[in-house]
């Protein structure tokens, strides 16, 4: 019997992924020169899509470290994947998307 390798990427390859596609959104209109960040989006967050009208969320970088952010980021990887120019498109319901966040800040 042959024993599979996973084709699942490791979880610090995600978030690095995760944080390159970030960064490579700086090229766009809305982004500061100097530094290629989103001047909307401010120092230690990110932005995210969520559901089918796309709506844009800022949230923080410390939800990259909770288990139901990184569950719903293996949705999006599983679903879009992260190599496209849309950035970081979670597929959830946005009500559902507000309540998961709301209760996560709370940690």
């Amino acid at each position: 019997m042959a024993i599979r390798k996973s084709n699942k990427l490791s979880h610090a390859a995600i978030l690095k992924q995760i944080l390159k596609s970030c960064s490579s959104l700086g090229m766009k209109q809305g982004y500061d020169d100097e530094y290629h960040l989103p001047i909307d989006v401010p120092k230690g967050h990110f932005a995210v899509y969520v559901g089918e009208n796309l709506t844009r969320f800022i949230v923080p970088i410390s939800f990259l470290t909770l288990p139901e952010f990184q569950s719903l980021l293996r949705q999006a990887e599983e679903e879009f994947g992260f190599d496209h120019d849309m950035g970081i498109t979670i597929p959830c319901d946005e009500f559902v998307f507000r309540s998961l966040t709301n209760s996560m800040l709370r940690y």
